[in-house]
C-alpha cells in the first residue's frame, strides 16, 4: 500500500507542466515550482532510452535509430540482467528561454544509482561509479551534492545520462532509485538551498506537529488504559494512536530528515505501510466496540484474511495493477464496514459516540476538499495543501481525545447519579431499619426472657447430668476397687484362719515338749503374719485411692508418675467391668516409656480422663465380642512416650489409649467431644464423659485427639506438657 508520502513528494516536486509534444522541451522560469523553485523531468515523454552502454551515446548528434521513447519513471526490472543490474542511456533535448539565461541553475541527481551526466557531449558530473573506469560499481548515496551550471544562449542543448542501477532485494524488486520518486535528476533554480531550506522547515513543522501530537495522545491513552483496565476500548484507542505515531515518524524520517542508506529507507517505508494498514483495520473494529455492537465471526475471518493478504502484498512481488487494486479494496473495505455500522447504529448513538462519527466524517470531508483543490487549482500552494493534510491526519486522533474526555464525563455523571440513588436508598433503608429495629428490640426482649428461663433450666439439668456422670464414674471405679480389694481381704481371712489353727498346733507341741516342731510352727505363723500385713497394706492403698478419687478435686497440680497412674486406672477399669460381667475377658497391653518420669498434673482430674477412656475402650471391645463371639480377641492398650523439645516446641508427654473395637463412624468423629453427644444406647451414657475429659486436658494446657477407623478400632491420644518438678 502506498503511504501518503507520495502525495507529499508530488507537492514537494511541484505541479507538472503540460506534456511537450515535440522532442525538444523549452524550459522557462514559470515551469518551476514556486514553493521550492524546482523542476522535475521524471515523467516527461520527450526522453529517449537505450539499454546497454556505448561511450559515444553521450554525443549530441548521433543516430537515434533503436532508441525508444520512455521517461525514466517507466524504466522497469525487465531490462535487468540475471544479477539484477540495469544499465542504459537516457537522452533529452532542452532549450532554456531568456528568463533563465545567464542565471546559475543546479542539477540534483538521484540516490542509489551511479550516473554519468553529459551536456552537449561533455561529461559534466559523475555520481557514484558506473564501472567505466575499471573500478567496481558504487551507488550514489548523497543527495546534497548538486551541479551548478549557467546557460548563456537559447540554443538547444542535449542532455544525456549514463545510468547504472540495481534492483531492490525486497518486494516489489523494482529499481531502487524509483522508490525515491525524484527521477534521474531535477533542475533547481538560482537559490535552491534557500528555497529547499524554507520548504524543509515548513514541511518539517507540519510533520513534526503530526508526530508530536500523535505521540502525546498515544502516551496519554496508554496511561489511561493502564489506569482504567475495565475500559477495554482504551487499549484499541491507544493502539490506533500508536500506529498514527509510527506512521508520522516513518514519514518524518523518509521525507524530511532523509536517509541515505537504502535498507533504512525501505524499513521506514515498511513501518509506514504496516502502520497505515493496521489503522485501516483498527478503525472499524473500534467503531463496532464503541457502538456496543457484536463483532461477528464472519467479519473477523474477513478482516484476518484481508490483513494476511495485505502482508502478502508487502512481502511478495506482485504487479502494480494488482497492488493498486488491493489498495483500493482495503480502503473501500475499511470505509464500507465503518459506514455500515455508523448508519445501522445511527438512531442509537449517544453522547461520546458522536465524537467518533464526527471525527471520521470530518476526515473524509477534508480529504474530499483536498482532492477538489488538487484537481481545480492551477498551481499548488503547499501551505494550503499541508493544512488540508494536517486536518485530515489529525482529525480522527483528536476526535478520539474528545471521545475519551466525553466518555469520562459520562462515567462521572453515572457515578454521581448512582451515588445519589445510593444515598436515597440508604436513607430509606435507614428509616426502615429504625422501624424494624424497634420491632426487633421488643421481640428480642421477649425472647431474651424466654431464653434466660430456658438457660436456667438447662444449667440445672446440666448440673444434674454432670453429677450423674460423676456418680456413674465413681460407681464404676468403686466396683473395680471392690473387686481389687476382695483379693487382699481373702488373703487376710485365709491366713488368719490358718494362723488360728497353727496356734492350736503350737500349743499342743509345747505341751508335749517338742520345741523344735513348735519353733517351726512359730516361724510359719510369723510368715503368715507378714503376708497378712502385706495384703492389709494393699487394701489400705486401694481404699486411699478410692477416697482420693471420690472427693472433689482441689485443682492443685502435683508431681505425678503418669506411668503408674495409667497402669492403676487401666486395672481398675478392667476389674470394674468384670465385676458386672464375669464372662468378659480382654488382653491388656502396656508400653510405658521410663524416660517420662513425673509430670506436674492434677492426678484426680487426669485419673478421671483415663478412667473415661478405658471404660469406653472396654465397652467398645465388649460390644464387638458380643457380636463376633470367640473368633474375636478384645485388646485394650495404653502407651506413653516423651516428645523431646524442638525449636518453637516444648517437651510433651503422649498418652495413647487404643482398642480394637468397632471404631467410630467418620461422620460423627467430629462430634464425640460435644456435650451430651454419645454413641451408646439410651440410658447407657450421659454424653458428658468425653466432653469433661476434653475440658480437663485443655485446662492442663494439653490436647486430646481421636483417630478411628470403622471396623478396626480407635486411638485416643492425650498430649500433656512435660513440666516436671
Amino acid at each position: 500500500m502506498k503511504p501518503v508520502k507520495i502525495v507529499f513528494f508530488l507537492l514537494l516536486l511541484g505541479v507538472q507542466f503540460a506534456k511537450a509534444q515535440d522532442t525538444t522541451i523549452v524550459v522557462s522560469s514559470n515551469m518551476f515550482d514556486k514553493f521550492n523553485d524546482q523542476l522535475s523531468l521524471a515523467n516527461d515523454n520527450a526522453w529517449l532510452f537505450r539499454p546497454g552502454n556505448d561511450s559515444n551515446w553521450g554525443q549530441p548528434h548521433i543516430d537515434t535509430v533503436g532508441w525508444i521513447k520512455m521517461n525514466p519513471a517507466n524504466l522497469s526490472k525487465r531490462y535487468a540482467d540475471k544479477n539484477g543490474r540495469v544499465e542504459g542511456w537516457f537522452r533529452i533535448k532542452l532549450k532554456f528561454d531568456s528568463s533563465l539565461l545567464h542565471k546559475v541553475l543546479w542539477i540534483d541527481f538521484t540516490n542509489w544509482a551511479a550516473t554519468q551526466f553529459y551536456i552537449d557531449g561533455k561529461l559534466m558530473a559523475t555520481r557514484g561509479n558506473t564501472g567505466d573506469n575499471g573500478k567496481p560499481f558504487e551507488e550514489y548515496n548523497d543527495d546534497v551534492d548538486p551541479l551548478s551550471i549557467t546557460f548563456n544562449s537559447d540554443t538547444v542543448h542535449s542532455f544525456a545520462i549514463h545510468f547504472v542501477g540495481y534492483l531492490s532485494p525486497f518486494p516489489p524488486h523494482d529499481l531502487k532509485y524509483k522508490l525515491n520518486g525524484t527521477g534521474l535528476f531535477n533542475i533547481d533554480g538560482p537559490n535552491p538551498f534557500t528555497n529547499i531550506s524554507k520548504s524543509i522547515a515548513v514541511i518539517y513543522s507540519f510533520f513534526n506537529t503530526w508526530f508530536v501530537t500523535c505521540a502525546v495522545l498515544s502516551l496519554l491513552f496508554w496511561l489511561l488504559a493502564f489506569q482504567n483496565r475495565r475500559e477495554k476500548n482504551l487499549v484499541l484507542i491507544a493502539l490506533c494512536t500508536s500506529f498514527y505515531t509510527l506512521l508520522s515518524f516513518a514519514e518524518l524520517k523518509t521525507v524530511i530528515i532523509g536517509v541515505t542508506h537504502y535498507l533504512s529507507f525501505y524499513i521506514y517505508g515498511l513501518i509506514g505501510n504496516i502502520s497505515l494498514i493496521l489503522i485501516l483495520f483498527i478503525i472499524p473494529v473500534l467503531l463496532i466496540r464503541i457502538f456496543k455492537r457484536r463483532l461477528s465471526r464472519k467479519l473477523i475471518i474477513f478482516l484476518v484474511a484481508l490483513f494476511l493478504l495485505c502482508l502478502l502484498l508487502l512481502f511478495f512481488d506482485v504487479s502494480k495493477t494488482m497492488g493498486l487494486i488491493m489498495d483500493i479494496v482495503i480502503i473501500l473495505s475499511s470505509l464500507s464496514i465503518s459506514m455500515y455500522y455508523i448508519i445501522s447504529s445511527w438512531k442509537k448513538l449517544r453522547g461520546a459516540q458522536w465524537a467518533m462519527v464526527v471525527g471520521l466524517f470530518f476526515s473524509l470531508f477534508i480529504l474530499c476538499l483536498f482532492a477538489v483543490y488538487l484537481i481545480t487549482s492551477q498551481s499548488s500552494n503547499y501551505y494550503v495543501a499541508a493544512t488540508f493534510l494536517s486536518c485530515f491526519v489529525l482529525s480522527f486522533p483528536l476526535s478520539l481525545l474528545v471521545y475519551v474526555s466525553m466518555r469520562f464525563k459520562e462515567m462521572i455523571r453515572e457515578v454521581r447519579v448512582n451515588a445519589d440513588r445510593v444515598v436515597q436508598l440508604s436513607e430509606e433503608k435507614r428509616v426502615q431499619a429504625e422501624n424494624q429495629q424497634k420491632m426487633l428490640q421488643e421481640e428480642v426482649n421477649r425472647q431474651t426472657a424466654e431464653i434466660r428461663q430456658t438457660l436456667d433450666n438447662l444449667k440445672a439439668t446440666q448440673k444434674q447430668l454432670i453429677q450423674s456422670e460423676k456418680m456413674a464414674s465413681l460407681g464404676e471405679l468403686t466396683a473395680g476397687i471392690a473387686h481389687e480389694i476382695q483379693n487382699p481381704l481373702n488373703f487376710v481371712n485365709n491366713f488368719s484362719e490358718v494362723n488360728s489353727e497353727m496356734i492350736d498346733e503350737l500349743k499342743n507341741e509345747l505341751a508335749t515338749g517338742n520345741l523344735q516342731l513348735a519353733n517351726e510352727i512359730a516361724d510359719d505363723i510369723k510368715s503368715n503374719e507378714e503376708k497378712i500385713n502385706h495384703h492389709g497394706k494393699r487394701a489400705d492403698a486401694i481404699v486411699k485411692s478410692m477416697l482420693q478419687h471420690s472427693r472433689e478435686s482441689s485443682g492443685k497440680k502435683e508431681p505425678t508418675d503418669i506411668n503408674a497412674l495409667c497402669n492403676e486406672y487401666l486395672r481398675l477399669s478392667y476389674h470394674g467391668l468384670r465385676s458386672k460381667d464375669k464372662g468378659f475377658n480382654a488382653e491388656l497391653k502396656t508400653g510405658f516409656d521410663p524416660s517420662v518420669g513425673k509430670i506436674n498434673i492434677v492426678p484426680q482430674d487426669i485419673g478421671r480422663v483415663l478412667l473415661n477412656l478405658f471404660n469406653n475402650a472396654f465397652y467398645a471391645v465388649n460390644k464387638r465380642q458380643e457380636a463376633q463371639g470367640k473368633e474375636y480377641e478384645p485388646t485394650v492398650s495404653v502407651r506413653t512416650s516423651l516428645n523431646p523439645p524442638l525449636e518453637g516446641r516444648e517437651a510433651s508427654v503422649i498418652v495413647t489409649v487404643s482398642d480394637n473395637g468397632n471404631g467410630i463412624p467418620q461422620n460423627i468423629v467430629d462430634k464425640i467431644f460435644q456435650p451430651f453427644f454419645t454413641t451408646k444406647p439410651t440410658g447407657s451414657g450421659t454424653g458428658l464423659g468425653l466432653s469433661l475429659s476434653y475440658d480437663i486436658v485443655k485446662a492442663h494446657g494439653g490436647e486430646i485427639k481421636v483417630e478411628s477407623k470403622e471396623g478396626e478400632g480407635t486411638n485416643f491420644v492425650i498430649q500433656l506438657p512435660a513440666t516436671s518438678i
